[in-house]
């Protein structure tokens, strides 16, 4: 069973769509959102099972020129 992460992601000034484009091309999200406030946007990704979280995002979401910051939130049970 896949584990259910949301990713909030800030970027540099003027980045935000490349960024945007970029999710998008990996296929790694199952929601992207452009959101307002600290960050902006909002990720919904699911970490394939028996992957570790933190090296899943490192590698695969992270190396994204353009990301300045980001900070995940885990999920545990849906209601």
């Amino acid at each position: 069973m896949s584990t259910c992460v949301f990713i909030q992601i800030r970027c540099a000034p003027g980045t935000t769509y490349k960024v945007a484009e970029e999710i998008a091309l990996r296929e790694l999200h199952s929601e992207l959102f452009s959101t307002s406030g600290e960050y902006d946007l909002l990720m919904k990704l699911y970490i394939p099972e028996g992957q570790d979280i933190g090296m899943f995002i490192n590698d695969n979401l992270l190396d994204i020129p353009g990301i300045e910051r980001s900070l995940t939130t885990l999920t545990f049970k849906a209601f």
